[in-house]
Formats: structure tokens, C-alpha cells, sequence
């Protein structure tokens, strides 16, 4: 019987900014040892043709996001609070940019 092994890296997503003042945004995922390898690979990989100007690395297993299941009793409590919505009120005449 064969055991089964995990012989990859740790993992790493990378997130990259393509211009100055552009949003940052997910790109992919890379295996890397440490932050400095996972550096250069994220540079080799993705901004190899000038494609970027800014690379962030975090560790996949650092990352924390909420589960679909939970999505009604996590999001619940936005509901009651009318403030967040503007619609129980009136816009007076002539006020522009809202």
C-alpha cells in the first residue's frame, strides 16, 4: 500500500498591481520554500513581460474568508439598519453629484 505524501512547496497566492493607481488584484498561485523565493517566482511568473509594478505574496494558508454556508447568519445583521440605505429619504431640487 502506497502512502500519499505531499512532496509540493507551501503555497502562495499572488496578488499584483499592473499600474500606478490600479486596483491590486488575484493573479495566481505559486509554490515557494519562503517569502524570498515565492518572490522571485511571482516575478519570473507573472510580471516577466512588464506586466507589473507592484507584487503582494501571502502565505494560501494565512488567508481567512467566510464560508457560503454561513453567508445568511453572517451577513444578517446589515439588514436592519435602514441608515446604510438611502432610500427613506428625498432629494431636494437641485442637488447634483450624489
Amino acid at each position: 500500500m502506497s502512502e500519499n505524501k505531499n512532496d509540493q512547496l507551501p503555497l502562495w497566492e499572488v496578488f499584483i498591481q499592473k499600474s500606478n493607481g490600479a486596483p491590486i488584484k488575484h493573479a495566481g498561485s505559486i509554490h515557494a520554500s519562503d517569502k524570498e523565493m515565492a518572490l522571485q517566482n511571482a516575478r519570473d511568473i507573472y510580471t516577466r513581460r512588464n506586466e507589473g509594478r507592484l507584487l503582494w505574496l501571502v502565505p494560501s494558508n494565512a488567508i481567512v474568508a467566510t464560508v457560503i454556508e454561513d453567508e445568511a447568519d453572517f451577513f444578517d445583521p446589515a439588514d436592519d439598519k435602514i441608515y446604510r440605505h438611502p432610500s427613506f429619504y428625498e432629494v431636494p431640487d437641485g442637488v447634483t453629484n450624489i
